[in-house]
């Protein structure tokens, strides 16, 4: 009989295949030992495929241990796997429309069985058809779900004025997949007891190597009537790299919090549609597949499954109490076809506790996440699993607004030196035998001289640095090491940094550089120290002297070892000749009051010339024999405040790194030029405005957004102007203008916008020739308008021939748009760039094509 698919289960874990065991020989001997260790913690397992009479799978067939509430479900193809620390000896499989089936368990491991069910007749009238699109109008299942989003503000903690809760934290990274090859592979030489530690997936069935675990313990406060937040962390602890706060803020962003009552999951980076979202009719299709009582709570059980393929969409269960309508236990599987990079499976478990007859709390979330460069069942990866357990919830207990004031990012060195006490008082859930074993496995890996080399090398990759053996130094940024342009020819540079750690008060940096063509040296270096941990203080004092191209940025930067990639563009659209050479000293103290607001004031003196014959920075000079002059002198002050709401950094000392990019940036600067002291040239101001803003759009994809405006109020030279940042490199890069050369336009007066939309992929998903190739679509438009006046005209209209004629684009706002495909195996973004006016221009680019690199969930 033709084969239906019927979802009929309340198990909340969709299975996929076991590795299948090969007949042992000497070369599988290792493996088979190593997994055979982790019997004595899993008593019993059994894998493998369901079918019919006609050998075809059946999905979604409940399969548990008899007398026991352990189990789960076949999937997609009727594979299963099913693990228990206790013994059993029976498996009971049973799926409406088939008699059930009771196998006996004669050993405590049975690996890739097969199973065929035999129709039962007298029940086939009974079978409800649930694959397949489901109806929208008189779906029981769907009417609850309405019902859940009427009452989701009156469940959980939205139903208190004031909250309090303690949370347990713990992730763990495994090495999935694991094999005798892998084993005897030349990396693992001399580290081979790592593999003692191997354990099997009770969600997957693959085996796996504990590598990684890190914990927290943390104190949650919060006000809805004010709408505020604090955590307290208490505790921290990372197996191996003790008193690492990088990586333990890695993984918070990693794995964010996150609500399923929410319309969207925000995941790596990607919003995945919530099978509880108001969307989700539209989205997925919901089946009332059963009821029962859960913990004295009667509950419906509803299954639900995309629509559509390609689109980012779970499937999975949910049961929900049949008064409050508020969810009891959720699981949640990504689906297969769903567009994200990196990422084989996703799965996600919340069990809620039931404090009244009206109110449930989340208890445990559960996360597992398969990493892998392949989606192929049988490819490696890294499991990333997170467990986070919540209790001692209080309510109503008012905190007066202080409280909540958010600290300036301070360091708390006892919290990473709990005592094993502290843990076994505060662990809200046990670590099982592999777990504990972790920390004494890498403990030992670290007095391995082959693993030092190996984390030395991929410290290097990461930070760009080789740490000099037995000095506090650094050598590098390595990715800077060379470079050219038409003046210097072919580049060379080599730098030095302070580095005791990555929390150090003060640095010290220095590089020098060569220029095979014009034969001159270059040089750079600063100083900076945190005077204050409270409020950030910083002073900073450096020096540079280089060849610059100052075409490429709206804002001029002060950043002492600074430099654009246009600068050493070695290949591009056009001559890249328009460079300038700079001496700049700086001197800067910054600030920050409160959390994410910056405050900078800083001085700095100038000296600018052009860089090239075919280039020129001339400009009248009344005051100067010859009436022109070509070098520039100039003393500079500065105020900037910088605004960065929700911004996430990690490190406590004079350097700190971004957590995540995707955050809203408010800046604005005023600069005043003194004309007299140090024999500076101009008096002037400069006034600068920008405003970036990421929007996640729900499942329409990422939009960015940014605003930037400008004046400079005097009469200056052209290299005190503000030029239109062109783009002459074949790289995609955001807030330029791909179609404009250097130069092409100047200004002193600007208002810029920029806007980029990445669909990812929902478009394509829609398109059956190329959905499989998971490609994501991009658009964008960039904008400037600009004038400049008749004075700073006059002012740089000199007899030079390699003066450049100045313009703007006063009259109408200079504008480009551009379609871009991303994902391009996987790293690759391709761009189609189309310049929208001002054709005059004899040099023009009215189309190119630029790409860049990345690798993105």
């Amino acid at each position: 009989m033709p084969f239906i698919k019927y979802f009929i289960s309340r198990s909340y874990i969709f299975s996929t295949l076991i590795d299948k065991l090969r007949l042992m020989n000497a070369n599988h001997f290792m493996l088979f030992w190593c997994i055979s260790l982790s019997f004595v913690q899993a008593q019993t397992k059994v894998s493998g495929y369901l079918k019919d009479q006609d050998q075809l799978p059946i999905a979604y067939a409940n399969i548990i241990f008899s007398g026991s509430s352990e189990g789960t479900v076949s999937d997609e193809n009727g594979k299963f796997y099913l693990e228990s620390e206790s013994n059993w000896n029976e498996l009971k499989v049973s799926f409406l429309g088939y008699k059930t089936y009771h196998l006996d368990l004669k050993q405590n491991v049975n690996y890739n069985l097969t199973i065929y069910l035999e129709e039962d007749v007298d029940t086939l009238g009974e079978v409800v058809l649930v694959s397949g699109k489901q109806s929208k109008k008189n779906n029981p299942a769907v009417e609850i779900l309405k019902k859940i989003w009427s009452n989701k503000r009156t469940n959980g903690l939205n139903h208190f004025d004031q909250y309090a809760y303690k949370s347990y934290e713990k992730v763990e990274f495994d090495l999935n997949t694991i094999d005798s090859v892998l084993m005897r592979k030349k990396i693992f030489k001399g580290m081979e007891f790592i593999f003692n530690q191997i354990d099997t997936s009770s969600v997957t069935g693959k085996n796996y190597l504990p590598i990684f675990i890190t914990e927290k313990v943390s104190n949650h406060f919060g006000d809805n009537q004010l709408q505020k937040s604090k955590t307290e962390v208490l505790g921290t602890k990372n197996s191996g790299f003790s008193n690492n706060q990088m990586i333990t803020d890695f993984v918070d962003d990693l794995y964010p919090q996150y609500s399923v009552y929410n319309n969207y999951i925000k995941i790596f980076d990607k919003s995945f549609t919530s099978p509880l979202s108001t969307t989700g009719i539209d989205t997925y299709n919901y089946v009332l597949t059963d009821s029962a009582y859960i913990d004295h709570k009667w509950c419906y059980n509803i299954v639900y499954y995309p629509r559509r393929k390609n689109e980012l969409t779970f499937k999975g269960d949910f049961w929900v109490n049949d008064s409050t309508y508020a969810v009891k236990q959720i699981a949640l599987q990504a689906s297969k076809s769903a567009n994200i990079n990196w990422i084989k499976e996703i799965y996600i478990e919340q069990d809620f506790e039931v404090l009244n007859d009206s109110i449930f709390l989340l208890k445990r979330d559960y996360m597992m996440s398969d990493f892998s460069l392949k989606k192929k069942e049988s490819s490696r990866g890294v499991y990333g699993k997170r467990t986070t357990v919540y209790d001692n919830y209080v309510f109503d207990r008012v905190k007066p607004p202080s409280f909540y004031k958010e600290d300036i990012y301070l360091y708390n060195e006892e919290v990473s030196q709990k005592d094993d006490l502290f843990w076994e008082i505060n662990r809200l859930e046990s670590l099982n035998k592999n777990e504990k074993g972790v920390y004494a496995m890498l403990d030992t890996l670290k007095t391995v001289n082959k693993f030092k080399r190996l984390y030395n090398i991929g410290t290097i990759l990461a930070s760009g640095y080789i740490e000099i053996n037995s000095l506090p130094l650094d050598y590098g940024p390595i990715f800077s090491s060379f470079g050219s342009n038409e003046v210097e020819g072919n580049r060379f540079r080599a730098g030095l940094r302070t580095y005791y750690g990555p929390n150090d008060l003060w640095r010290i940096q220095a590089y020098v550089a060569y220029g095979a063509r014009d034969k001159k040296f270059k040089y750079g270096f600063s100083a900076k120290g945190l005077l204050s941990q409270k409020n950030r203080l910083i002073l900073s004092v450096g020096n540079r002297r280089d060849i610059e191209q100052l075409g490429a940025s709206l804002t001029m930067s002060n950043d002492i070892l600074g430099r654009s990639l246009a600068s050493s563009s070695i290949v591009g659209t056009a001559v890249n000749d328009k460079l300038s050479s700079i001496n700049l000293t700086a001197l800067a103290l910054e600030a920050e009051p409160l959390k994410n607001l910056v405050l900078r004031v800083g001085a700095n003196y100038r000296i600018l010339k052009s860089a090239s014959p075919s280039f020129s920075l001339d400009y009248i000079d009344l005051e100067s024999v010859s009436g022109i002059s070509s070098e520039l002198n100039q003393l500079e002050t500065e105020l900037s405040v910088s605004f960065f709401p929700n911004r996430k950094m990690t490190g406590f000392g004079v350097e700190r790194q971004y957590v995540s990019s995707n955050f809203v940036t408010v800046f604005s600067k005023i600069r005043k030029g003194i004309k007299g002291p140090l024999n500076s040239d101009f008096d002037y101001t400069k006034i600068q405005f920008a405003f970036i803003k990421p929007w996640q759009i729900g499942g329409v994809g990422r939009l960015k957004t940014s605003v930037e405006l400008g004046k400079t109020i005097g009469t200056v030279p052209l290299s005190l102007l503000s030029p239109v940042p062109g783009n002459q490199s074949y790289f995609s890069i955001y807030n330029t203008f791909s179609q404009l050369d250097f130069y092409e336009f100047v200004t002193d007066s600007y208002a810029s916008a920029h806007v980029e939309h990445n669909f990812n992929g929902r478009i394509f998903s829609r398109i059956p020739l190329i959905r499989a190739l998971n490609l994501r679509e991009i658009i964008s438009f960039r904008a400037l308008w600009g004038s400049i006046s008749p004075a700073n005209v006059d002012l740089n209209n000199t007899s030079n021939p390699s003066t450049i004629i100045l313009k703007a684009p006063s009259l109408d706002p200079y504008y480009e748009y551009g379609i871009g495909v991303g994902n391009i195996f996987k790293i690759l973004r391709i761009d189609f760039n189309f310049r929208g006016n001002y054709f005059d221009y004899d040099k023009a680019r009215k189309f190119g094509i630029t790409g860049s690199l990345g690798f993105n969930f």
